[in-house]
């Protein structure tokens, strides 16, 4: 089978070239030379003829988003579209990556794949209307998995930024009434290649995968400094300060109070359940300490 990772070089891409079963032939495409903003991306999808496109192309700057409205829907909605015309074109399958930030945080239950959104910010809004497109264009073809706080070894992230502040400064300041579920994209790309390998007839085509348990940002900062404390990654121990959303320092896009996601139906329908998140960040981690 031949499989095409978009925007390879990010957290997730990079993730899922470093997972790709060796059965299949995986090539990725990303900026600077393959650009979804472009027309030339859907004929580069073309010339590759995939079996499976892998979509992790995505604007994620979710504050830079609410005054680059433009730029977010130009990647989110419209580049995704590209992408599916393309596999369209060549009767590819498409997985395509979505977020918890299509929903409010309103609801005080885990979300399920069938609930409604209603993003609160320009990047849940793009990311939203990607979705969209993509089920507009291939109906069957294309399984929308949703996902929630991403990070990885790879770019940028929570994760690296904590531990870039915990060793600058003497203290951080971490919101405590956001929760969700942190999700390492190792553990994610070993999903999406299990979903790659079945048969879709039974399964949904909206799928919620994240690590499991619930934490809040500063749950999670907390964890990061304790767990990289023990492997000799951090040294001197910076203050973590909780502090509420209206207390934010800086200016931010809003987001949802709550968005840990149900991912009951996912889990039988690739028969594999998530494990806790802390479990995973401290692979993550390990990954740092060797470099």
């Amino acid at each position: 089978m031949k499989i095409v990772i978009t925007g390879v070089s990010g957290q997730l891409g990079s993730e899922l070239a470093r997972t790709a079963p060796k059965q299949w032939q995986v090539t990725g495409v990303d900026l600077p030379d393959w650009d979804v903003t472009q027309s030339s991306a859907e004929d580069e999808l073309l010339r590759r003829r995939p079996h499976l496109v892998l979509n992790a192309a995505a604007y994620t700057a979710v504050d830079r988003a609410e005054e680059d409205r433009e730029t977010a829907f130009a990647v989110n909605a419209a580049g995704a579209a590209r992408v599916a015309d393309a596999c369209r074109r060549v009767g590819a399958r498409l997985v395509h990556l979505s977020t918890d930030f299509v929903f409010d945080g309103t609801q005080g239950r885990p979300y399920r794949p069938d609930d409604t959104p209603k993003p609160l910010n320009v990047y849940g809004a793009s990311k939203l209307e990607g979705e969209k497109v993509v089920r507009e264009i291939l109906g069957e073809g294309v399984r929308i998995v949703r996902t929630s706080w991403l990070y990885s070894r790879f770019g940028r992230n929570f994760v690296l930024t904590m531990l870039s502040l915990l060793r600058d400064r003497p203290q951080v300041k971490v919101v405590t009434d956001q929760v969700g579920t942190p999700t390492w994209a190792g553990d994610l790309a070993r999903a999406l290649w299990r979903l790659a390998e079945l048969d879709w007839d039974d399964i949904g085509s909206v799928l919620h995968w994240s690590d499991a348990g619930v934490a809040s940002w500063y749950d999670f900062a907390l964890a990061i400094q304790e767990e990289a404390t023990e492997r000799g990654l951090l040294a001197d121990r910076s203050t973590l300060i909780p502090i509420s959303t209206a207390d934010y320092p800086v200016p931010a896009a809003p987001r949802p109070f709550y968005s840990v996601l149900d991912k009951t139906d996912t889990w039988a329908w690739l028969g594999r359940r998530s494990r806790h998140w802390r479990e995973a960040l401290r692979d993550m981690l390990d990954e740092l300490v060797v470099g």
